[in-house]
């Protein structure tokens, strides 16, 4: 006799999505008692509100890195300089973070401030802001986000971006990728495929749905939650796939130049700032992250040691040194994605001006193994710039890094009195 729960497993693979139903103890139970590079920027989004968040996942040299001056007089650090040209589009922060611990094991609450274990009962979950944003803008452009990012690791693949039903959104991983997302156009019969694809997922959609809302009238209120998290995976993949059908027919921009050869993002930062830059430009999507994982090595630096285990350098001068090398690399790629963002008109405005961008680590210090006192850095996005500013971190006081992160939502038009950890907006 089969189970009056046959745990069948949907794989719409297309819509970049796996859903299971969730094993329900208390149907369960009853079974088994039964059995014993374009200059301005295109179309409808000149002068959108936009948003995109660098994230490293072992931190930065916290010594090399932060000025002892705050204010506008703030001294040029070992790892700032090569943002001193833009010193005046950018603020750096001391003193941010979530207020968590657990090293690696916590660096994925960078953009959402909550831990996995932790966001079962919380309404918004341990959605990233990025993620929170797609939700409510997202909707506008051919992509409601791009995660950017490197997989593999010693301490697995890109951690950055997550939905609300705590779904790790797996990331476009190489250049060539990313290309083809932003500029290539499928054949007339792929197009056709595609459209029959995306009816059957639909019509398997439309299947799961009803026998979940089905079971929902006989569990107890414990599966009853994991139904309602079930519901909320599905009607992420039913966003995705209505995205889908409404840009089916409509032309992607012409690529600015041939796709890059296959490459991985340890070895080429600058095409992935590039192709993000574009993405914007072309409104592709409004909302991009790009994570830099342990693998990052670029081979001309001459480093033949392990990004993670110079991470865990002791203080030795040698470790140390590397490490600044790495992270001086990092951040001179992203002073020159500012630069390119800068130099792109929008409206009345530059491209940077209408994006907030966002840089930093989940994780304080890789070789204490702190996620206190994270490296940030916000440009553009229409901000008063020019400035380190050095805010509270004891007490009723403490200001959470969730405070930034609901100032963007806000200045992006996005209607919400909180996100994630936030005790208000940042002041």
């Amino acid at each position: 006799m089969k189970s009056e729960i046959d745990r069948r497993r949907f794989l719409l693979r297309a819509a970049g999505a796996t859903l299971a139903l969730p094993g329900l103890s208390s149907l369960m139970a009853k079974t088994a008692d039964s059995l014993a590079t374009v200059q301005t920027t295109q179309g409808a989004g000149i002068g959108a509100k936009r948003f995109v968040a660098v994230g490293n996942l072992l931190g930065f040299q916290q010594k090399s890195f932060f000025p002892e001056t705050t204010g506008k007089g703030y001294e040029s650090t070992t790892l700032l300089k090569p943002l001193e040209a833009m010193r005046e589009n950018m603020t750096v922060y001391r003193g941010l973070d979530h207020g968590l611990k657990g090293g690696h094991f916590a660096v994925h609450t960078f953009l959402s401030g909550v831990l996995h274990h932790e966001a079962k009962n919380r309404q918004d979950g341990n959605v990233t802001i990025d993620q929170f944003l797609a939700e409510k803008v997202g909707n506008q452009t051919r992509f409601p986000s791009l995660t950017v990012g490197s997989e593999g690791g010693i301490h697995g693949g890109c951690q950055l971006s997550w939905t609300r039903s705590g779904v790790r959104v797996p990331p476009i991983t190489n250049p060539e990728e990313l290309f083809d997302r932003l500029f290539a156009t499928d054949s007339p019969e792929r197009r056709a495929q595609r459209g029959k694809e995306n009816q059957l997922q639909k019509s398997i959609l439309d299947t799961v749905n009803d026998e979940a809302k089905g079971l929902s009238k006989k569990v107890n209120k414990e599966d009853r939650e994991k139904l309602d998290e079930y519901f909320t995976s599905i009607r992420d993949v039913e966003k995705q796939l209505e995205l889908r059908r409404r840009w089916a027919d409509q032309p992607k921009p012409n690529a600015p130049f041939d796709k890059p050869a296959n490459a991985n993002t340890v070895n080429d930062l600058a095409m992935l700032y590039e192709l993000i830059a574009l993405a914007l430009q072309t409104d592709s999507t409004r909302i991009a992250t790009l994570e830099i994982g342990g693998c990052f090595l670029p081979q001309h630096l001459g480093i033949d040691k392990s990004y993670h285990g110079l991470s865990h350098h002791g203080n030795k001068e040698d470790a140390v040194k590397h490490l600044i090398a790495l992270e001086t690399y990092q951040i001179e790629h992203f002073a020159k994605f500012l630069n390119r963002l800068s130099g792109v008109q929008d409206g009345e405005q530059t491209l940077l001006d209408s994006t907030s961008v966002l840089f930093g680590s989940g994780i304080g210090s890789g070789n204490s193994h702190t996620n206190s006192d994270l490296p940030i850095v916000l440009a553009g996005g229409g901000y008063r710039h020019g400035e380190l500013k050095k805010v509270e971190t004891k007490g009723i006081k403490k200001v959470p890094l969730c405070n930034l992160y609901l100032d963007i939502a806000q200045r992006m038009g996005v209607e919400a009195e909180s996100f994630g950890t936030s005790t208000g907006t940042y002041s």
